[in-house]
């Protein structure tokens, strides 16, 4: 009997909002070796520094050693990939996150991985897919960067289907369910929206339902106890047709509840619409930034443009070990906006505090290497007409 734990992380995956949750799944895997396969990102030029961040991070927050197993495109046959391969099946945890599911999927189809999800499962370890990763389980997966980025139709991609055969569940999983990034626009539901989500539910089999994981959320499969348990900031949704129901946090259901009488479950709830409040994330802390930036700007109230700027900073210093490319780069985009928009609004005295906030966050970024920080934050200084000088003392800036 498959007896493991299948955990479903709807994003955050190496933000500080989901350590709590990482270190309790930790403790189920005991001493077992922790890997990492780096697929989903890699085809990213800096895969190697997602790599690195996302096993800082972990031992960082949860005290665990985690290897990376490179499955960046298929193997040969060969050595390589049967080393692979073993270190894999040796795994007491084994992790798959940021990236593209399209990507990932072309490099796992076809290939010894669903076999080897399904036996780490069955030997009871834990196997924890987020982000583009918890995208590729089901039979259904959303095209997400060729949807939202490219606008190609609305349409699903060929999964792995393995959640369906370990669960008994005939559902498609989607993270970043209540995404809020687009601000004035529709990204719920992993970038979709409801227009499109609508249009992609039509194309399911009659019997298979969404199940939605909210972002720095994570949903337990317990594959003995054949029971989901919520953790995190978010909720776990279940949606049909249109029609959805919520559970919150700390909540445990057993499978049943999604097969057993499908109809009675989403009428219990006739409106999905009083779901929780936003979960924390960068992407979030951007959009709250901008907002209370952009007030105080039309109020020319220049200490308030500062002070929206200073937490833009912070939460960027925050959210740096977090592996979403996306949010991050945002959040930069924003900053440097802010900064252009300030030098029109005060003088350079009243800037001083939040330069000195930035130069100091960029020597902490080269200190930890994060090259690609430090050179955005060059160019966020730039743009505001601050330049930099590295000597041997420290930064130096001037207007």
């Amino acid at each position: 009997m498959t007896s493991g734990l299948l955990v479903v992380m709807g994003s955050g995956e190496t933000a500080p909002t989901m350590v709590k949750p990482h270190r309790e799944i930790f403790e189920r895997c005991g001493d077992r070796p922790a890997v990492m396969l780096d697929t989903p990102y890699g085809f990213q030029e800096n895969a190697d520094d997602i790599s690195t961040r996302a096993v800082k991070y972990f031992a960082d927050s949860t005290g665990r050693q985690v290897s990376v197993v490179g499955w960046r495109s298929t193997p040969a046959p060969g050595l390589a990939r049967e080393r692979a391969l073993a270190e894999l099946r040796g795994a007491g945890w084994l992790f798959a996150g940021p990236g593209s599911p399209t990507y990932a999927l072309r490099h796992w189809t076809d290939t010894e991985i669903p076999a080897v999800l399904a036996e780490a499962l069955a030997r009871d370890a834990v196997v924890l897919f987020a982000s583009a990763a918890a995208l590729t389980l089901s039979s259904h997966t959303i095209p997400v960067y060729e949807i939202y980025k490219v606008g190609s139709d609305p349409e699903w991609a060929p999964g792995l289907d393995v959640f369906r055969p370990l669960t008994g569940l005939p559902a498609v999983l989607i993270p970043h369910y209540d995404n809020a990034e687009g601000g004035h626009h529709d990204t719920r539901f992993c970038y979709l929206g409801e227009r499109r989500l609508s249009v992609m539910e039509r194309a399911l089999p009659d019997d298979t339902f969404v199940i939605g994981v909210d972002e720095h959320t994570a949903a337990l499969f317990d594959l003995a106890t054949r029971t989901v348990r919520v953790a995190g900031n978010g909720g776990l949704t279940l949606r049909r047709r249109g029609a959805s129901r919520w559970w919150p946090a700390g909540t445990t259901l057993p499978f049943g509840v999604f097969t057993d009488d499908l109809p009675a479950v989403l009428e219990a709830t006739p409106s999905a619409e009083a779901t929780p409040s936003p979960a924390t994330s960068l992407g979030t802390e951007t959009v709250a930034a901008v907002a209370r930036f952009d007030a105080c700007f039309e109020a020319r109230d220049a200490d308030g443009c500062v002070a929206a700027a200073l937490d833009q900073e912070q939460a960027m210093h925050n959210w740096s070990a977090d592996t979403d490319v996306d949010e991050r780069e945002q959040a930069r985009a924003a900053l440097r906006r802010m900064l252009v928009r300030l030098g029109a609004l005060t003088g350079p005295d009243r800037l001083t505090p939040l330069v000195t906030a930035l130069v100091a966050l960029r020597s902490s970024a080269r200190d930890a290497k994060d090259w690609a920080l430090g050179d955005a934050l060059r160019d966020a200084l730039a743009a505001g007409g601050v330049s930099v000088r590295d000597t041997p003392d420290g930064p130096e800036w001037s207007l």
